[in-house]
Formats: structure tokens, sequence, C-alpha cells
């Protein structure tokens, strides 16, 4: 396991791990869910409890923790997608509305989860600001707000740069939206306790078993390197490895967002910026800023840019300019902390369809689900598709199977190389747009 502690500081600081066997020989299960992140774990602890003594068998290529869920900024959050105006725009009024009501669900699906099962994930429930630190950035946020407060979402309000400076003290900060409804947790800590609750519900788990091969016929045989599995449902919780998978190659592409965290801040460090209640805070550019603290006091940065994937690569982790544009943002934001040391620099995929917007579904039939493209708003969103991929699999019929981005219709991404140079050409208008709106920064910035 300790091969794996650089892909993340949560994996680093998590300490020593066990984890489970892989599979052996041949196992018979009722359902095998390939991919044991977040949303994986959340379907088998569902699937478990919704159906006592069903065999559900969690299939992970590494171990719990090694992916997505386990390099994130730990935000559990109500954003879909990437904003409200472009879901509007996209999708319609009615459709950002239901999309929001199911974002908040999961927010709280998250806390009471946490809550039921004392889940050891350094959770807290703080809120959320979402920072503008330009003019333009400031008219960005409040029209997406004017969008969810006109359509009748109440919650969230605009806050001026003296109120939000009271909460966390950044010179560039203009204004913001404040959200109480967001909770921070410590990733690698809670997708291990997911674990600990989806075996403890009836689900096998076996880490170190990477599905190489997968044959439907009357049941599905999935083969591993030490053996197989033979299912008569299959869960796909695959998110932005989805691209390997067969019948899933064009639904979404993977990016790499990246991150780097400070040693410990001294309290007079922490005093100078203020933060005294802990918000998870972003800005408002196209390829955000996303920080936060650590139980410890370390801050974590991630975003600015994103480095973009070839084919099957997905080893995209290192980016030593974003590495060195973050380490320079903080101090930009902070310039308190010029001089602080950075201790953990890392990567982690996000799973973006072309429409910047989520989606589950069946592929084939009913015998196999899937679920994929979190935008990087996933921590909460994959909780509760655990509980929507339940219902599916079980066939019950129930709002969270019902909402519009179940078996909808996507935009397939090209094949290379289109791919690539499409990715490169959104990516570029978005950087673009960004440095448009912030040519004129704060005074003297």
């Amino acid at each position: 396991m300790q091969e794996f502690s650089e892909k993340s500081y949560w994996l680093a600081a998590y300490g020593p791990y066990a984890p489970n066997a892989p599979v052996e020989g041949n196992l018979q299960v009722d359902v095998a869910i390939i991919g044991g992140g977040f949303t994986g774990l959340s379907t088998a602890y569902n699937l478990c409890k919704l159906s006592p003594g069903m065999k559900v068998a969690v299939l992970e290529a590494e171990w719990i923790g090694y992916g997505a869920s386990g390099r994130n900024g730990g935000f559990s959050m109500t954003l879909f997608g990437l904003e409200p105006a472009v879901t509007k725009l996209l999708f319609g009024q009615q459709r950002t509305v239901e999309a929001h009501r199911y974002m908040e669900r999961a927010v709280d699906y998250v806390d009471a989860l946490v809550r039921e099962h004392q889940m050891q994930s350094d959770y807290w429930f703080p809120g959320f600001l979402r920072a503008a630190t330009t003019p333009g950035y400031m008219k960005r946020i409040q029209h997406d707000l004017e969008i969810l407060t006109s359509m009748g979402i109440s919650g969230i309000e605009w806050i001026d740069a003296e109120s939000i400076r009271a909460e966390v003290d950044s010179p560039l900060f203009l204004g913001g939206w404040w959200e109480p409804r967001c909770g921070l947790l410590d990733p690698v800590k809670h997708v291990r306790e997911l674990k600990r609750i989806a075996q403890q519900a009836g689900a096998q788990i076996y880490e170190g078993s990477p599905v190489e091969e997968i044959q439907r016929q009357e049941r599905f045989t999935l083969k591993t390197p030490s053996g197989q599995v033979k299912a008569d449902k299959i869960v796909l919780a695959t998110n932005a490895y989805s691209h390997l998978i067969p019948g899933l190659i064009s639904k979404q592409a993977p990016v790499f967002t990246h991150m780097v965290i400070t040693e410990p801040l001294s309290p007079e460090q922490l005093g100078s910026i203020g933060w005294k209640n802990r918000q998870g805070v972003e800005d408002a550019r196209n390829l955000v800023h996303y920080f936060r603290l650590t139980i410890d006091n370390r801050l974590v940065m991630g975003g600015s840019d994103v480095s973009i994937t070839y084919g099957r690569d997905m080893e995209r982790d290192i980016a030593p300019r974003v590495f060195d544009d973050l380490e320079r943002d903080v101090v930009r934001l902070f310039p308190a902390l010029k001089g602080i040391g950075f201790t953990h620099h890392w990567g982690g995929p996000v799973s973006v369809p072309v429409d910047m917007a989520p989606a589950i579904g069946y592929l084939g039939d009913k015998r196999a689900v899937y679920s994929l493209g979190c935008v990087g708003h996933g921590v909460s969103m994959t909780h509760l598709n655990g509980c929507t991929l339940a219902d599916m699999i079980l066939e019950r019929q129930t709002d969270l199977t019902e909402v519009w981005f179940v078996n909808r219709r996507m935009i397939p991404w090209p094949p290379e190389p289109l791919r690539w140079a499409v990715s490169h050409l959104i990516r570029g208008y978005l950087r673009t747009e960004d440095a448009i709106y912030e040519r004129k920064m704060a005074p003297g910035k």
C-alpha cells in the first residue's frame, strides 16, 4: 500500500492499511460492482440494506482510496455539473431545479450517514463560500444566485465584501455566495469507513482485483488476474475510469485536477486569514480554485488548471507548472502566508461528459447500470447515486430512479485523436475566458 502514498496527502497521512485479499478462483454472486470508490461502496451498502442476504461483491482494481475517492478535496456540496447557469442553458429550468434538489438531498444523506454510523472521517459541516475575486466574477455568482432564487431555491444568499472577509480574510474577496449546506471530510478516511459499513451490511469487498474482461451471456462473467466472478447483474461504478469499459468509452473523458497542501499553519498564520468557521471555499473561475483547512490546520488548494489524458493513459498526476501556480495562488489570496512551506502535491481524475452534467443509466439492458460524469463535484453525489443505482438494480421505481439524468441521452465524445483535440479546445476556451475575467484583479494585484 505504501507505494501509493504519493497519490495524495490523504493517503500519505492515513498510515498503515491492510487491503482485503483479491478474488481467488470462482465466485458466484447476485451483483458484482466494479469500482471500490464512493459510488461502488455506497451502492453495495444500499443493496445489502434494501435486500438482506443478497450476495454483493465489490471489485476494486487497486486499493480502497486509490482512485478519485482518495484524491479529492473532500467537499460534500450541492453544486451540480459546472454551475447553475450552464445547467439551465443546456437542460432548462425544471431540470436545473430537480438537479439542485437532488444535490441538497445528497449532502443531507452524507451528513446522516456519518452520524448514523459514527464514521471517523474528520467530518464537519461548516457551510460553503463561493468567493468573487473580480467584478466579472461578482456578476457571474450573482447571476447564478438569481437563477436559483427565481426558481424557488432558498438557503443561499449573497454576502458583500465586508461580510465575506469577516469569514475568510483575503484582500481579493469582493463578495460571494454563502450556503450553510456543505460538509468537509477526509476522503481517504471516509471511503475506508464506507468500506467498513458496507462490509458490516454484508458486502464482500475484494481489492487488487482489476476486471480484465466482461463477458455478457445469461449471466455476466468478470475475469480478474486470479479468478472470475459470475453475477446476475453488474454495476459499473467507474466514473473517470469509465472510458476503459466497453460500452462507456464515449460517454465521458477523464481530466486531472491538481492539489497542493501547506505545512500546518501556526496560530498566528491562521489568525491572519480569519477562517474561524472553517468553511469550504471555491472561486467563480471556470477552472476553479477550491480550498479548505484540514483537521490539523493545513491549507489545501486545488484547481487552477487541468491536465488532459490521451487514450487509456491515466497517469497525469504530476503537473509541476500547475503546482507552482497553486502555490503562487495561495499566497496571492493570503499574502500573510508568504514563505509558507508546501509538503505534498498530487493529482486526481475527474469524469467529464461533453455537456458537463452527470449521468446514471442502463448499459444494454437493465442487468447493467453505470454512474459517471460528476465533473469534480462528486463527493456528495456519488453517495446518493449509490442509493439510485441500488434501486435500479433491484428494479424499484422510486423518486430517485425518475430523476432526469437517469438513462438520459448523452452527446458522445469522439474517438482519439479527436477526443484529445476537442478536450484541448474546450480547456483553451475556459482558460481564455478566465484570463479575460482576471485582467483586472483587485487593486494592487
